[in-house]
């Protein structure tokens, strides 16, 4: 028996608005499980999402209504059929919803996203895509879905090259004089299956090779750009020379990458309380996000690692989807390695980029706590998952703008915005008027257009008490 809960009729009514979209999806109560169970397949193959039974659209309207099972037995076939197709049912959270002004039962369901593939009660295939699902019916489709969900994995595909440029490469022998300074580089590259006759491994050429993007073309690499901008629509007229390119075996890829993007940052000055000042990352959100992108990338894609460096942020852009089980909710709780080879032998480098590995992405996060900054935000686009760390004040805007004035006379609209990131001069204006509501900022008096500007509350002094006088 699946628990029932009791809702408001303000949360009833807010499920009847639900929108169709890739992880939302409602159905009426007369739909059959097996056809269900596609759409649930769907859900399990993609980012997981809720599907919520006994709500009942018009076509023709699009509006929705609430009509739920009249109790939980006239809906047991439903997890029955779920699970008989996939038996672990590991993807799949029941509970019903009730209220007072609608109807019967909703029956919710929760699809977590799972590594495995998911099938429908016909042993069909499905993802989701927008609002409805695509049957996965080519090999071509499968193969993607399988390296999609790490299933599968494009380090251990081989590639032709001479064993020669493994064997003697730099990145070996240093990597060798460190972890078994006698090793002969063949017998340990052959031990760790990573090469054969005339071929090696993606993650062997990743790793060992001096020059991998000769065999591994627009893979391999990073390119850094800088967007003298703050704009989120951006194109290449804001583009700030030529973007450079960083290759190099993985270990060096990284360490020169966020060498190189610091040294581009330093070149940036931002507004402050207290003055233009250079803006500053925390070395271990830079560090960490950047080897996120090249150690859980998939290689498969031909695309390299991007790096976008902005006036007031820096993105990074790594290609293939989140792998796994792993969500943009569940990303900093949870471990799923795409490429766990590359991941457990770059651990054996001195001074490994992955030094806590599992923790990257939280220590990221953590460093920017520390300086007072807001959290990166992590999103996933059709064929990449992207990092956004925002150089942007933990504070409040209020704070930002009182912290200014502690040390400045005033402040305009504009100087505001750049100092908290505000974009809209209406949502700025609306900060000081709040200011001004709790008597701490006011108008300079006679300042109109563009020069008008705030400053503290000036205070008249109160007079001095009057003088008591006694007759003698």
């Amino acid at each position: 028996m699946y628990p029932v809960y009791r809702i408001s009729d303000e949360q009833a009514a807010n499920f009847l608005k639900i929108k169709e979209d890739f992880l939302n999806d409602v159905k009426a109560k007369e739909i059959k499980p097996s056809k269900l169970s596609e759409t649930i397949s769907a859900f399990a193959n993609a980012s997981g999402g809720d599907v919520y039974i006994g709500i009942s659209e018009d076509k023709s309207s699009k509006t929705k209504s609430w009509v739920g099972f009249a109790e939980p037995e006239e809906a047991n076939d439903i997890p029955q059929v779920l699970l008989q197709a996939h038996p672990f049912g590991n993807h799949l959270i029941f509970e019903y919803l009730e209220c007072d002004v609608f109807p019967g039962l909703v029956l919710h369901i929760t699809v977590k996203k799972v590594k495995e593939l998911v099938k429908s009660s016909s042993g069909d295939i499905y993802i989701r895509v927008n609002a409805g699902k695509q049957k996965i019916d080519t090999p071509e489709a499968m193969r993607r879905l399988e390296l999609d969900k790490g299933i599968v994995t494009f380090e251990n595909e081989w590639v032709e090259i001479s064993e020669k440029r493994i064997e003697n490469s730099l990145s070996i022998l240093n990597f060798l004089m460190n972890i078994i300074p006698n090793g002969e580089p063949k017998t340990y590259l052959e031990n760790q299956e990573l090469v054969k006759p005339g071929h090696a491994k993606v993650c062997g050429v990743l790793l060992f090779c001096d020059e991998p993007a000769i065999y591994l073309p627009k893979r391999s690499s990073i390119k850094i750009m800088r967007y003298k901008t703050k704009e989120e629509d951006i194109g290449r007229e804001f583009l700030d020379g030529n973007p450079l390119t960083i290759e190099g075996d993985a270990y060096n890829v990284i360490f020169d990458s966020v060498r190189k993007t610091k040294e581009i940052l330093e070149g940036i000055q931002k507004l402050n309380e207290n003055g233009l000042e250079t803006i500053k990352y925390p070395d271990e959100t830079l560090h960490e996000v950047i080897t996120n992108a090249v150690l859980h990338r998939d290689y498969s894609i031909v695309a390299d690692v991007q790096i976008r460096v902005f006036d007031n942020r820096v993105e990074v852009e790594s290609p293939g989807k989140l792998p796994g089980h792993v969500t943009i909710k569940n990303i900093l709780h949870t471990q799923s390695a795409r490429n766990p080879s590359l991941v457990r032998l770059i651990n054996k480098f001195p001074d490994p980029p992955n030094k806590d590995v599992g923790e990257g992405l939280n220590t990221a996060f953590k460093a920017m706590e520390m300086l007072r900054l807001k959290k990166p935000i992590i999103s996933e686009a059709e064929n990449s998952v992207i990092v956004i760390i925002r150089h942007e004040s933990l504070g409040s805007p209020e704070e930002i703008v009182m912290e200014y004035m502690s040390r400045n006379d005033e402040i305009t609209n504009s100087t505001a915005r750049e100092l908290t990131g505000i974009k809209s001069e209406n949502s700025m204006k609306n900060v000081f008027l709040r200011l001004k509501n709790s008597n701490l900022l006011e108008p300079i008096p006679d300042r109109k257009g563009s020069a008008f500007a705030w400053r503290k509350v000036v205070r008249e002094d109160p007079e001095p008490p009057a003088q008591l006088q006694f007759d003698t």
